[in-house]
């Protein structure tokens, strides 16, 4: 990224830019279909069952009915509204700290806001985060992926006794918000087995992590294993490289139980021709430039990098993650895992100052959170790294100084 005098910065957060800052296959693309014909979605156009049927080949053959939208917000409003007429549910299950959207039904469903809002509703339960590193169970828990999934069990029952009904389990594929968590293998598998015992549908949001970002696999939640399949995977953000796009793909029973309602679903601009022409372009670059194999790659050196700079510095407590999509834990110290809230703050600023753009994520903001644009290439990973070695070298040092002020005073 550039600034207004030309100063050029490396961009280590912006998953919305998925293929890159103005790709210029996706401005081509944009560009030529505006030339030609943009309208509402009430005009049939052969971009919009293309991008459907594009799509249809990443996912698992069930989830074969697409919805269109302009945003992730819009997508999970839209999940929610469909878990609740094919269950005739009401209630909904999420993870602490999760956040899915800006929407006031999605607000009611985001932890990270209505605990600064208004509060839980009674139709909303949150269950534990699945973080095997400051959860409540972690590496050393002999079975933490059952343990996790029985504290949801264990919610749906207190659910029950009080009379209400679980309509869906919403869970980002990969919590970013929480703090770039990884969930252990598993653990959706054992969470839709009680929820669908439930009567309940599971929700993937897919909109901060899909599209390749995990390298290994096209969506995060096969992250988890091949058998596992949700009921609705809701995506966003990166779908079209920063043009407002957004989509639901769901089965066929449950898309039929939406429209049997007899209320028409009907969005102005969802799956306009310009929209679609876009998000077939970034599905074009994904595989022409094998960007999914370069998430692989680049994040397993980032990874490694990283783990190098844990040895050589206490502070850095754990890094995790998956292609482009990694969590350092930054901690005060070892034991307690105290997260190191104002070091964390202090780091990202600085990294701007030396123009390389992180954030901080998780309920103690001590999370340096990477998904970069995906054309994020080795020599990124090894100057960033190489730049958080010297900031982080610098700081022990301050810290040292301090402390022998300090004695000396006394």
């Amino acid at each position: 990224m550039y600034d207004e005098n030309g100063r050029q910065y490396l961009d280590c957060i912006n998953n919305v830019a998925h293929v890159g800052h103005c790709h210029p296959d996706v401005v081509k693309a944009a560009h030529e279909q505006n030339q030609l014909l943009n309208t509402n979605s009430r005009y049939l156009h052969d971009n919009l069952t293309d991008y459907a049927e594009r799509l249809s080949e990443k996912l698992p053959e069930k989830l074969c009915t697409f919805y269109f939208l302009n945003s992730g917000s819009e997508a999970n409003d839209l999940a929610l509204r469909m878990a609740r007429q094919f269950t005739k549910h009401e209630d909904v299950i999420v993870l602490d700290h999760a956040y899915h959207g800006h929407l006031t039904s999605l607000i009611d469903i985001s932890p990270y806001k209505f605990r600064n809002l208004e509060g839980q509703k009674e139709w909303v339960h949150v269950a534990p985060v699945p973080d095997t590193y400051r959860g409540l169970y972690r590496e050393d828990h002999e079975d933490p992926v059952t343990a996790y999934a029985n504290e949801v069990n264990n919610i749906i029952k207190q659910a029950h006794k009080k009379g209400r009904k679980i309509a869906a389990f919403f869970a980002e594929s990969l919590p970013s918000v929480g703090g770039q968590i990884i969930p252990p293998e598993g653990y959706f598998q054992k969470v839709a087995e009680h929820v669908h015992k439930a009567g309940g549908v599971f929700v993937a949001d897919e909109i901060q992590v899909g599209f390749g970002r995990v390298g290994k696999h096209f969506w995060a939640f096969q992250l988890q294993g091949e058998e596992f399949i949700p009921d609705i995977v809701t995506m966003g953000k990166p779908i079209g490289n920063g043009h407002p796009i957004a989509c639901v793909a769901t089965t066929k029973e449950i898309a039929e139980a939406f429209a049997a309602t007899g209320v028409e679903y009907f969005n102005t601009f969802g799956g306009n021709p310009v929209s679609c022409a876009i998000g077939l372009a970034v599905l074009d670059v994904i595989e022409k430039e094998q960007l999914q194999i370069h998430a692989t790659e680049v994040g397993n050196f980032l990874m490694k990098l990283l783990m190098e700079q844990k040895i050589k510095h206490p502070i850095i407590g754990d890094v995790r993650g998956s292609g482009l999509f990694i969590g350092v834990d930054l901690i005060k110290d070892q034991a307690k895992r105290t997260p190191a809230t104002e070091e964390a703050e202090y780091l990202i600023t600085r990294l701007k100052e030396e123009y390389i753009l992180l954030s901080t994520d998780g309920p103690g903001r001590n999370v340096l959170k990477f998904k970069p644009p995906m054309c994020f290439a080795m020599e990124d990973a090894k100057f960033v790294v190489d730049t958080i070695d010297k900031l982080l070298t610098d700081m022990e040092k301050e810290h040292l100084n301090q402390e022998k002020t300090s004695t000396d005073s006394i």
